[in-house]
């Protein structure tokens, strides 16, 4: 089951609660308040995450978090995994 639209695992984040976050797919807005373009285009074609997208992975998804350090690769995994499970339930 989906936790966010880029594949992160929001159960699994350590900064949760002390963001005060609920998950993008529960939150209007990101917990900083911002724009994200992922969760905005993932929502503009309504889709549930971006594993689902016909472009995945696009560049804005296999990009994100990467000037700050992180490894976009366990979040593409984990979106590629979304997608078996929703091909699967079917």
């Amino acid at each position: 089951m989906y936790q966010s639209r880029c594949g992160i695992c929001c159960d699994e984040c350590e900064r949760k609660e002390s963001v005060h976050c609920t998950g993008c797919i529960h939150m209007e807005l990101p917990f900083w308040g911002g724009q994200c373009g992922v969760k905005s285009c993932c929502e503009s074609k309504q889709l549930h995450h971006c594993g689902e997208c016909d472009e995945f992975p696009c560049k804005m998804c296999a990009e994100m978090g990467k000037d700050m350090g992180f490894d976009p690769a366990p979040r593409l995994q984990k979106c590629k995994e979304w997608r078996k499970e929703k091909v699967s339930s079917h």
